[in-house]
């Protein structure tokens, strides 16, 4: 199992991308949570086996398209620490 933090930079806020981080997170069994942050970016904490996790990143570089722009994807995280989610949660 994996754990990524991930920050995502761009037009992130108010065009369906936690909406579609949730659904991307709940097909490929990642566990975690989505909320957006006050600077305008939207923070994001996956944990699940290695590829999925993978694949999830970069479902999320791309975002719900045409609406998001996706700029920049800080990966802050990449390790084997679980935090033992159950399910993922879009954070309010």
């Amino acid at each position: 199992m994996k754990n990524v933090h991930l920050i995502v930079f761009g037009r992130v806020q108010g065009v369906g991308f936690r909406h579609y981080t949730k659904l991307k997170a709940d097909e490929m069994g990642i566990k975690g949570w989505v909320q957006n942050k006050l600077d305008g970016t939207v923070e994001i904490e996956a944990e699940g086996k290695e590829e999925a996790v993978k694949l999830f990143t970069e479902e999320i570089k791309k975002g719900p398209r045409p609406f998001a722009k996706v700029k920049h994807v800080e990966i802050s995280s990449f390790s084997d620490d679980r935090k033992g989610f159950n399910d993922f949660k879009v954070k309010l």
